[in-house]
This record gives C-alpha cells, sequence and structure tokens, in this order.
C-alpha cells in the first residue's frame, strides 16, 4: 500500500498491489466516514480481487478528509481510495460539504452510528440514511445476555462467519467500539474444535468430498448473477493470459509408485511428494523458473512455488510458498497443509499470494486424467497434476523382455509460454520430472 502528498498536504489511500497478476481490486466496506479521525496501520476500508479478501491499513494518523470510492466499485492498482488530512491539519475537510451535496433528500445527523456507518453518497447515492447496504442484514439477533446484538460486520466478516457456521454475536470485538474484525472471527474459529479439512484441489480422485461446515454452508451464498466478483475476476485474468501468451501444452506419463510407496511411509500426500521433485526438475532447467513481462524475462534463482487451492463455488486461489527449494517433502506438506486451510478461511497476507515463479495446479480429485492449464502470469508455465489411477503397463527388464504390469500411474500437463520458450525444453523439462519421480525414495 502506497501513500503520497498532495498539494493541500492530504494523504492519499491507494488501491494496493496484492500480486503480480493482480491489476484491480473492489471496496466492499468502509470502516469509517468522512470526518472521523484514524489512527496509522487501523483498518479503513475492506477490499476484494480475485486473490484475497483483504483490510487496508490508513498510511497516516489524522483525520478522514475524503473517500473517492464507493463500496462495490472496482478500480485499478495504485487508484487513491481516500484521502486523509494528517494530524495537525484542518480539522474541517472541505470535501465533506461536496460529497453531501451530491445526495439529494435529508442528511444523516451527526449522532449516527460511528462503526461501520457510511454517507450515502459514499455508497453511490442510493440510500440517504447512514446504514451502508451491505450492513443492513448485518445483525445476528441477541449478544450476551439476551440483549440485542446491534452490532454492525463487514462482508468479510460475514463471509467467513457464514463459510464456517460462526454466530457473530458470540463473538467479541477488538476493533474501535467493540468491532468485531477479520481476526477476532478466525481466532474465534481456531478456538473450537478443529473440523476434517476438504481435500486440496491436487488430491486423490477417490477421496470423498467431506460435509459442509457445522452449522452454515461451505461457502458463502453466490449472488444474484450466479457468478461471485471473485469468479469474474479470475475469468477476466485468465482470458488475458490466453490473450497474452502463446501457450502450448505437452504432456507425459509417469509411473507413480515409489510416489505411492514414499507418500505412504511419510504420512503425506502425493502433491508434496510430486512437488520436491518438481522444484528439483526446475533447477535442472531454470528456464521455466522465469517471468516474462512484456519483453523483459527474467529467470529466478530461487524457486517461489504456487499452489492451486480450491475455495468451492468462489473458484480457486493460488497462494506461494516462498523460496521452497530449502524445504523437503516433509517441510513442503506442512507448508502447503498451513497455506490451504488459511486460504479457505480468508486468512491469507497479500505477500502469501504473490512472488510465484512456477505453479502446480491439479483438479484429478475427481478423477480427470488430462487438462490444459492456463498459466499464470507473468510465469511462463504450470504444471498439471492428474488423477493417480491403476492401470495396466507394458515392463522391460534389463534383457529386453516385455511384461504387463498394474502400476499406479498419472498424466502430468506442462503448459508453457512459446515466447519464452520452446518444445524441446518443455520436454526436456517433462523427461526430468519424470525422472525425478519414478526413482523419488522415502528416505
Amino acid at each position: 500500500m502506497s501513500s503520497s502528498s498532495t498539494s493541500t498536504a492530504l494523504v492519499d489511500v491507494t488501491m494496493p498491489q496484492m500480486g503480480v497478476s493482480v491489476v484491480e481490486g473492489t471496496v466492499v466496506a468502509w470502516r469509517v466516514e468522512v470526518g472521523d479521525r484514524i489512527e496509522a496501520d487501523q483498518t479503513i476500508c475492506d477490499i476484494s480481487t480475485d486473490k484475497i479478501d483483504t483490510e487496508v491499513p490508513s498510511p497516516a494518523t489524522g483525520v478522514v478528509a475524503e473517500i473517492v470510492v464507493p463500496v462495490e466499485t472496482t478500480v485499478a492498482v495504485g487508484e487513491v481510495l481516500a484521502r486523509i488530512a494528517p494530524a495537525g491539519a484542518a480539522s474541517s475537510p472541505p470535501a465533506e460539504e461536496s460529497l453531501a451535496a451530491e445526495v439529494p433528500g435529508p442528511q444523516p445527523s451527526s449522532s449516527a452510528p460511528e462503526s461501520g456507518a457510511i454517507k450515502a453518497s459514499q455508497a453511490g447515492g442510493a440510500r440517504t440514511d447512514a446504514t451502508p447496504p451491505s450492513d443492513v442484514d448485518a445483525r445476528s439477533g441477541n449478544g450476551a445476555g439476551g440483549a440485542p446484538d446491534t452490532r454492525r460486520y463487514s462482508p468479510v466478516v460475514q463471509r467467513i462467519a457464514a463459510e464456517h457456521g460462526v454466530d457473530l454475536s458470540q463473538v467479541s470485538g477488538s476493533g474501535r467500539g467493540g468491532r468485531v474484525r477479520k481476526q477476532d472471527v478466525l481466532a474465534f474459529i481456531e478456538g473450537e474444535p478443529a473440523q476434517e479439512e476438504p481435500p486440496l484441489h491436487i488430491e486423490s480422485p477417490y477421496r470423498p468430498e467431506p460435509a459442509p461446515p457445522r452449522g452454515g454452508p461451505a461457502s458463502a451464498p453466490a449472488p444474484a448473477d450466479g457468478l461471485s466478483r471473485m469468479r469474474r475476476q479470475i475469468g477476466q485474468h485468465m482470458k488475458r493470459s490466453l490473450d497474452t501468451a502463446a501457450t502450448c501444452t505437452t504432456w507425459i506419463d509417469v509411473d507413480m509408485s515409489r510416489v505411492e510407496a514414499a507418500r505412504a511411509q511419510l504420512g503425506v500426500t502425493a502433491l508434496p511428494v510430486v512437488a520436491r521433485a518438481t522444484i528439483d526438475a526446475l533447477r535442472e532447467h531454470p528456464a521455466l523458473n522465469a517471468w516474462l513481462e512484456d519483453d523483459r524475462y527474467t529467470r529466478h534463482s530461487g524457486v517461489n512455488l504456487g499452489i492451486a487451492v480450491s475455495l468451492g463455488d468462489d473458484g480457486l486461489i493460488v497462494p506461494v510458498i516462498h523460496n521452497a527449494h530449502e524445504l523437503s517433502v516433509e517441510g513442503l506438506a506442512a507448508r502447503i497443509k498451513d497455506l490451504a486451510r488459511r486460504a479457505r478461511s480468508r486468512q491469507l497476507t497479500p505477500d502469501e499470494v504473490r512472488g510465484g515463479t512456477f505453479t502446480i495446479t491439479n483438479p484429478g480429485q475427481y478423477g480427470s486424467i488430462m487438462a490444459t492449464p492456463i498459466i499464470n502470469q507473468p510465469q511462463v508455465a504450470i504444471l498439471d497434476l492428474e488423477a493417480i489411477s491403476k492401470q495396466t503397463v507394458v515392463l522391460t527388464d534389463a534383457e529386453g523382455n516385455d511384461s504387463i504390469a498394474i502400476r499406479p500411474m498419472t498424466i502430468l500437463g506442462l503448459s508453457w509460454d512459446h515466447r519464452a520458450l520452446d518444445g524441446a525444453q518443455a520436454a526436456q523439462f517433462l523427461a526430468a520430472l519424470k525422472r525425478n519421480i519414478e526413482g523419488v525414495s522415502a528416505g
């Protein structure tokens, strides 16, 4: 998140950069209104991108002078969201009058609730009271002792609560005026008995989907148009990737017998074993561990490995394991599990969804055997790990004799950018990865 001073000494609050592939974000709730005093690093608004939902901190202590972007408005990274008059500046921001003048009808009184309130002009001019549309139904009945719970909750808080079946009236708020923040809900969830996690995007095809979390659906209801904001933004990003990259896909089949033995001995899934083999292949073929930004091609010495994680109806997200080359199979397994859990709880930080140099994805849990994944820009390649299934194969012994056997097999698909690579490099990488996987050991 960046800030800069204007000619009137105001500090700009801008749409932060959430990752190299994120170009825009949507304001889903304002935590303040014009005229409110705010402290540096205090949350000023909630935003949503195709990667994460997060809170934007204030870059300075002072008074909110202007809210530029209404709720539900999508803007590009770097655009101004609001302006703050720093401490010591004029306490009566001129922007408040101009904002109020745009809204016909009666204006909210000075006695309007402070926490979560927002002027109608900041919500697009559709309302003339002090309650944002997103907060109208955000109350949870009675609170402690049977008293009505009159607190308001941001869309991010409501979404997390719905996904985990949390009664927000039971959650203590640590924000201003007792406001429940995202961290409060996550802490409340962590304090509940552990529930079985749904499988990753990359699990066995024979593992059934678990039941939704106790007391609530697995994900928030889709909007009336059938597509969530995240789903729409993912689609736009994928379309940009197809329009940008010269995408080709190469496949290779791999005997997973040693991976199955290793995962059983180590108590992990196949993914971290394959991930470790992939990292080793990338170190051998660094041309695939790279970015292509316009005409600038950059190879990376370290591997920041992106792992696709399903978010149900909302789509998927790709958290990044930074410096994955430094981790063992067990270390990768622990990091993947942690990132997947926090991804589904909307608990990822901006740094955890950016900086990836190579990505692994796999819808194989549903039994699919082949796919053409779309490259995660500005990366130059992405690996698709499909279902592991028993197949008949022909084996040749040292004397050249053939026999038929049953082996656990999979198909690996590599989509790569022909602007940066050629077919020989893709095939060489897959051959190295096949060699690593079929030669893996649990020791």
